[in-house]
């Protein structure tokens, strides 16, 4: 028998509500990547993250703030809770940690975990979430795919190769990614933590590979917002991806309702009419929303370019960049970021160009 894994997804939240979710699963842990690592192993390593064996109706006990709470998972093995800390949390503190466990279950016999034989034992995962200390400037929403990752979204194919040919290592981001958001992290004063949170319509499955990916290339750690895996048109249509960023969206704005927002993402897919629709329903909480230019039809231009007039017309600037120093060259001008962050920036493009 197979052991049972808790995948955890990183919370997230406010004084007042926190938003915690995971999977469970029976299946051996995937090894960490290989930067050389050859075709075979990497479309391995894919296919059983999508060849998954859930376990449903199972307690999951969470421990937090000093507390004790309980859900029970899905038919696909997936659990989501929102709790309440009910303390006063310390200041300046964003990082807090979270222990997930299985109720009235242990390893099965011939298991061994990373530290030895982990037959008879509690099925635990330690994790983390995130609350936004008081003293945030903002916080920042951005897209994955085609905004941080190089994924080819607006090819299926490409994204297809990609996802199940590449692995952490070889996956590619956009120039000068890492070193923008750390700045935005940081803030105009540096002293400040401005929480960073990912939204795609990529499915839970790639989770893991996303958490590498983040670690290896040096982009601020944050919640990442994915969707469940559901073969059907609903899933791949425009329609599908822009109402399931929307609720994602919403969900860490209605969690952090005094915090004010950043908005990042590309005009490939339905950035530029999802962030629209966020700014015209969220007056005054939308900062700037940047949208990487990496369309080449001349009618999805126009269409960009009317959503940029409608959300001038909501008084919010939304900026088609070519690339990440033209999006901070702005964000330094607003007082978003720190100017001496800016050649930082430079640099680490050239060097991911490189």
């Amino acid at each position: 028998m197979k052991p049972y894994q808790i995948i955890y997804y990183r919370g997230f939240g406010s004084p007042r509500a926190v938003w915690l979710t995971g999977r469970v699963l029976r299946q051996n842990e995937l090894v960490s990547p290989a930067d050389q690592a050859p075709f075979w192993d990497n479309l391995s390593a894919s296919v059983s993250r999508f060849l998954t064996s859930e376990v449903d109706g199972i307690t999951v006990r969470i421990e937090a703030f000093g507390q004790v709470f309980r859900t029970v998972t899905n038919d696909e093995g997936y659990f989501d809770i929102t709790i309440d800390p009910a303390i006063e949390l310390p200041t300046g503190r964003a990082w807090f940690p979270v222990r997930y466990a299985l109720e009235g279950v242990l390893q099965p016999e011939g298991y061994e975990g990373k530290s030895g034989s982990g037959q008879g034992r509690e099925v635990v995962k330690d994790g983390q979430l995130m609350i936004a200390p008081a003293y945030s400037q903002f916080g920042v929403i951005s897209d994955i795919d085609d905004t941080v990752l190089v994924t080819g979204a607006t090819s299926l194919w490409q994204t297809l190769r990609l996802t199940f040919l590449e692995n952490a290592f070889t996956r590619l981001p956009f120039a000068g990614v890492a070193a923008f958001y750390r700045a935005l992290q940081g803030g105009a004063v540096t002293t400040l933590f401005n929480p960073i949170y990912f939204v795609s319509s990529s499915p839970w499955n790639l989770y893991d590979l996303l958490i590498d990916f983040f670690r290896i290339q040096g982009i601020p750690k944050g919640p990442i917002l994915l969707r469940d895996l559901d073969i059907n048109a609903s899933m791949i249509s425009k329609e599908g991806h822009h109402l399931h960023k929307l609720a994602m969206i919403r969900k860490v704005m209605d969690v952090n309702p005094d915090l004010r927002f950043i908005l990042l993402g590309d005009s490939g897919q339905q950035d530029p009419e999802i962030y629209a629709d966020i700014i015209r329903d969220n007056p005054g909480r939308i900062v700037v929303a940047y949208i990487r230019d990496v369309s080449r039809e001349a009618d999805r231009d126009e269409a960009v370019q009317h959503l940029i007039q409608t959300a001038a017309n909501d008084n919010v600037p939304m900026l088609l960049v070519p690339n990440t120093v033209a999006a901070a060259e702005h964000a330094a001008v607003l007082g978003l970021i720190d100017p001496d962050t800016l050649p930082e920036i430079r640099a680490d493009r050239k060097a991911d160009q490189e």
